[in-house]
């Protein structure tokens, strides 16, 4: 079964169950699914479905911080809740060791030595890493390692 599937079949559970907020949570879910697939004009494979969502978190957790400087911790509450239900269809976050082995292994791999070669570093990682980690913060670890 598709991730696409899953996520379609767990809108159906909650119905069932009146779980309103996962509900509502899981309908955005598959409307920003829905969205890529109409402009793209394509179904979405699993890698597709996983680049939106590490995207709706990404847009979430930026209007955490948003809402808390604006000293909002109701509405960042409601964000936290729907992070913690998006995160429940990524894979398994990697940690800081692994992230560190990953890159170290691309930069040898790749015969990486400066910032000029950040994009094919980024690029190998992004493919291996795609929805298990920040490639936010993998990005500024690797400048940090090639010297910038």
């Amino acid at each position: 079964m598709s991730l696409k599937d899953t996520i379609t079949e767990d809108m159906k559970s909650a119905m069932k169950a009146g779980a309103k907020d996962r509900l509502k949570v899981v309908r955005l879910i598959l409307a920003a699914i829905k969205q890529v697939e109409v402009d793209t004009r394509a179904e979405l494979d699993d890698a597709a479905v996983l680049g939106v969502l590490d995207r709706m978190v990404k847009q979430r957790r930026d209007s955490v911080e948003q809402f808390t400087k604006g000293d909002r911790k109701d509405l960042a509450d409601i964000e936290q809740a729907e992070i913690a239900v998006i995160e429940e269809y990524l894979p398994e976050q990697m940690d800081d060791t692994e992230i560190d082995a990953l890159i170290n292994e691309v930069i040898s791999a790749t015969g990486a030595e400066t910032i000029r070669d950040m994009g094919k570093v980024m690029g190998a990682i992004k493919g291996r890493a795609a929805g298990r980690a920040d490639m936010g913060a993998v990005g500024a670890r690797v400048k940090s390692r090639l010297g910038a």
